[in-house]
């Protein structure tokens, strides 16, 4: 349909400039062109008739139970902004329970979901039918049909099978390539439908959240069969999801992984040559271990009691390849980014046989110049390879959340209520007990507790994270001890919000 003058008018006009082409008679011409073209739109819009559109097919039955209408109730007041921060533990106790979320409350939790991407891992199996039913229907909310629609029930292996195989000496098959083996892959359930080849329809034909969550499965039940089945279709996987996959394999990760890592090296995606170097860092005898302790020898010296350091001078093929990223970032130097990178890859027991000292003894000692960029690299190391002994030496010189995650449960509670006894309340107290794994125990409760006492006292002002962070990670089945301890209105604010996850966790079980 043509346009009409009128607008042809208006759209010249408005191209061209009300100064070079002026409407006639009007004081303010910009105004009149936005409200002449207003008028004229809406006129349009009244007198179209309706586009012929199809009917849309119903929503499919749910196949699981809602939660109950005290859990939906309080899962709204979440949404409408009481305790916010709560959500994503409300949607990871109910998707345990494999429950839904209702209906009337799907668009605005996937909304939230849409700016949110922190929250959406469980919300495939809470949307149910209904959910993907809507994500189909709005482009808006299709990351929902990425997301796994169920915990996946640990298939039942196949035969032992080897996996991948290495080559020549030091070199790997390419997963998927004519060199691979075929060897078995793994089956489904006992009522799990085939395809040919033997692998089961989810992997074939599933969703990107559903063959996640098969693979992560069969990895639990059968390594050798999950690693089997990734290597047959690495080739024709996307990017992401190769990036995904190897993720995954860091669960039961052993010696027969390397050839297959040693090989995803190679990968044309950054982020998957990355994963692939971080998982053969956790493996001490591998290939990329010996590589980066033979580097790192020439560079290290220890002297008069100071560790001497000469880091490298160029980044080649091989470290990049090694995981060594050529680019710093901005503000960082080429040699320091270089030199950390590389002290993260390597073998943490390298350092004592070759500098003569024990951990807790180097994390102490003088480097003279690269101090910072060395004692960065160990903690880096000791979080991929999960070194506690070095954890521990680490956190005593220089206390890192990401280092508390290495030590024992036990341990762990204990270390993290001791800084906080000995440790006054600023940023790096909150950042600590960020990194501290919820829920925290009876220790880690009390030293939190009895810290937001002494400080209610002098900077009431200074409690507000704290007070935040104990409520939302304290085991809420302490809330009555909570209670009793303090009368004191920050101790008595995380005993309601400890009260308050205690009765969420409640109506979701």
């Amino acid at each position: 349909m043509n346009a009409p003058p009128e607008w042809e008018e208006l759209v010249s006009a408005a191209l061209v400039g009300t100064d070079r082409r002026p409407l006639p008679g009007t004081a303010a011409p910009e105004v009149e062109l936005l409200e002449r073209a207003a008028v004229h739109t809406v006129r349009t819009r009244a007198g179209r008739r309706p586009l012929a559109a199809e009917p849309v097919d119903a929503a499919p039955p749910e196949e699981r139970p809602a939660v109950s209408r005290p859990a939906a109730d309080r899962l709204a007041r979440i949404l409408g902004g009481e305790q916010p921060r709560l959500l994503p533990e409300w949607l990871r106790v109910a998707a345990g329970h494999r429950l839904r979320v209702p209906p009337h409350l799907l668009p605005e939790l996937l909304d939230q979901a849409a700016r949110d991407r922190s929250i959406r891992p469980h919300l495939g199996v809470l949307a149910g039918n209904r959910g993907r039913w809507l994500a189909g229907l709005n482009p808006a909310w299709s990351f929902l049909l990425r997301e796994p629609t169920a915990p996946a029930a640990a298939p039942v292996p196949a035969p032992a099978s080897t996996g991948v195989s290495a080559g020549p000496a030091g070199a790997g098959v390419v997963p998927g390539s004519p060199g691979d083996p075929q060897g078995p892959v793994a089956s489904g359930g006992p009522d799990e439908p085939r395809r040919p080849g033997g692998a089961p329809d989810v992997w074939e034909l599933g969703a990107p959240g559903d063959r996640r969550a098969f693979l992560a499965a069969l990895r639990a039940a059968d390594p050798a069969a999950a690693r089997s089945l990734l290597a047959r279709g690495w080739a024709k996987e996307t990017p992401d999801d190769r990036a995904a996959f190897l993720e995954i394999l860091a669960d039961r990760l052993s010696p027969d992984d390397e050839p297959f890592l040693e090989a995803a090296l190679d990968d044309r995606r950054r982020e998957v040559r990355q994963l692939a170097a971080d998982l053969l860092t956790r493996l001490p005898g591998s290939q990329l271990a010996t590589r980066m302790a033979a580097r790192v020898t020439g560079w290290f010296a220890a002297e008069d009691g100071r560790i001497r350091v000469t880091p490298p001078v160029a980044c080649d093929a091989a470290m990049e390849r090694d995981g060594v990223r050529a680019r710093p970032p901005h503000g960082t130097g080429e040699r320091s980014w270089w030199l950390q990178q590389a002290v993260a890859r390597t073998p943490l027991g390298v350092w004592p046989r070759l500098l003569g000292h024990p951990p807790g003894e180097l994390v102490r000692m003088r480097i003279a110049d690269w101090g910072r960029e060395v004692t960065a690299g160990w903690v880096r190391a000791a979080v991929l390879q999960g070194d506690p002994e070095w954890a521990r030496e680490l956190f005593d010189h220089d206390p890192l959340a990401d280092l508390l995650a290495v030590l024992p449960d036990a341990e762990r509670e204990r270390v993290a209520a001791g800084f906080v006894r000995r440790h006054d309340l600023d940023g790096q107290l909150i950042m600590v007990l960020g990194g501290a794994a919820a829920p925290w125990g009876p220790e880690l409760a009390s030293a939190v507790l009895e810290k937001i006492i002494e400080v209610s006292g002098t900077q009431p002002w200074n409690l507000g994270e704290l007070t935040r962070l104990a409520g939302e990670r304290v085991d809420p089945a302490l809330y009555g001890e909570a209670e009793r301890l303090s009368p004191e209105p920050p101790v008595q604010e995380v005993a309601a919000l400890l009260r308050f996850r205690h009765d969420m966790v409640k109506e979701l079980s």
